[in-house]
């Protein structure tokens, strides 16, 4: 089963459509000891002995912190009208809480002066998973107050760039967050307790609406979004197990984080497969309220889909493979339809995307929607000084197309950020994974503009830059 690449046309997106790149702050900026930044959580796992695959760390990453402003240039290069960027916590509040750091917030002013300098808008993200180590010594996600702390540093953040900085997203990823985080053990702060994983989720949407009401109720204009990672789940058969599976999987990765902030409850059905491993006494009167609190958008992250199926029996655990992101899944197997894959692994499905927006619409009545991250990692190869990068154009342009195909039923999809805009810290990959529509040389901090990304620039110049 293949996919035809499609080749978005001029006219395929409405004339007020977004176009931009993303970025986070602990993947590009470095300088994480410099100008009283406090340690995260991310500082910290890459200090333990194999929990990046390539031995690296962010202290450096691509330099953008001493780099900003011929990283702005290069962005406007592009033509882009928008940058999606996050905010480190750590630079702004070093331990989280009461004491500010102005030189941090010092350096977002710049950066944010400096985009509308070159006419881009800024979208900033408060919160791309660098939670200050000193939160998280306190029991980090786990604990229900670091939620209240997310807010006083939204509103913090908010008081400062508020007049310049109308698009904010609160949270990027809480699934990641959570289970990544605390299931699996792979991403920061590195743990493999299932019954964490469901807690933190629930104390990381708690923050999301302290943080959404913190925002709506400040003295500036803001309009807020919050970013999820969504898959289209299959099941591999007709058959009750391969069925259940796909609800399981679709309830913790989609449904636990879509119910409760744009219905107001939490799916009784994933509930009910929680129970085995928690209590849910986390959730307290009034929560699930300020969860739902008004949203203007929502950002969806899309790069991949599962098509699953049951197992008879729960698997054995492979010697030496980390424990499953999800919780209480060991007996789900996703099953290989023999497609393409990125250079992640990942299963190459743009018409996924297309019934995930569609979803939205229909089952959820969402809000205005972005894209707010999509992309794909290669083995590029740099030739006489360039990079012709045909896998990542050809993602590039089926998922555009399944955009397309989106807004053609109907689907109110605002924007689209490309991710990324260069190469980085790939989290517990290291630098051992190219995302980038722009090639960064780690030892001299090069750029140079892929193919890809000058694709990427005429579709959007084709179609009007919004």
């Amino acid at each position: 089963m293949t996919t035809a690449p499609r080749t978005p046309s001029a006219g395929s997106f409405p004339e007020d459509f977004v176009w931009g790149v993303a970025t986070a702050a602990f993947q590009i900026e470095g300088a994480t000891t410099e100008d009283g930044r406090g340690a995260s959580i991310w500082d910290t796992l890459c200090a333990k002995p194999g929990a990046i695959l390539d031995g690296s760390d962010g202290s450096v990453a691509c330099d953008h912190y001493h780099r900003w402003e011929s990283d702005l240039d290069l962005i406007a290069s592009l033509g882009m009208t928008a940058y999606r960027f996050s905010i480190a916590w750590p630079r702004v509040m070093p331990t989280g809480r009461r004491a500010i750091n102005d030189a941090g917030l010092d350096f977002y002013d710049r950066l944010v002066d400096g985009m509308l300098e070159r006419g881009i808008t800024p979208y900033a993200t408060l919160y791309h998973w660098d939670l200050p180590q000193a939160l998280e010594d306190l029991g980090g996600w786990r604990n229900r107050d670091t939620a209240y702390r997310f807010a006083d540093y939204a509103a913090i953040t908010q008081f400062r760039l508020g007049d310049r900085v109308q698009h904010w997203a609160t949270l990027n990823e809480p699934w990641c967050s959570a289970f990544l985080g605390h299931a699996s053990g792979e991403h920061a702060p590195g743990h493999t307790e299932p019954a964490e994983a469901v807690v933190a989720s629930h104390h990381l949407l708690l923050g999301h609406g302290l943080a959404a009401q913190a925002l709506h109720g400040g003295r500036r204009p803001a309009r807020v979004g919050l970013v999820v990672n969504l898959y289209d789940v299959t099941a591999a058969s007709d058959s009750a197990a391969d069925a259940d599976a796909a609800r399981r999987l679709d309830g913790q990765q989609n449904r636990w984080f879509l119910d409760p902030v744009l219905k107001g409850t939490y799916p009784a059905d994933i509930v009910e497969d929680f129970a085995a491993y928690t209590d849910l006494s986390c959730v307290q009167d009034g929560d699930l309220e300020t969860i739902s609190t008004r949203l203007d958008w929502l950002g969806v992250n899309y790069y991949s889909s599962f098509h699953v199926a049951g197992l008879d029996a729960p698997a054995v655990p492979v010697v030496g493979a980390r424990p499953t992101p999800w919780v209480g899944t060991e007996d789900v197997a996703t099953v290989d339809r023999g497609l393409k894959k990125t250079g992640m692994g990942w299963d190459i499905v743009p018409e996924g995307l297309t019934r995930t927006l569609v979803r939205l619409k229909k089952d959820y009545d969402a809000p205005p929607l972005f894209i707010t991250e999509n992309g794909s990692a290669w083995e590029d190869e740099v030739v006489d000084g360039e990079v012709h990068d045909r896998d990542r154009i050809e993602y590039l342009d089926q998922h555009l197309g399944a955009v397309s195909d989106a807004i053609a039923e109907g689907v109110d999809v605002r924007g689209y950020f490309a991710w990324s805009l260069m190469d980085n810290f790939e989290w517990a990959w290291g630098y051992a994974r190219r995302f980038g529509i722009v090639r960064v040389d780690y030892d001299t901090q090069q750029r140079t503009v892929k193919d890809s990304g000058r694709r990427y620039a005429a579709i959007a110049k084709a179609n009007g830059l919004g």
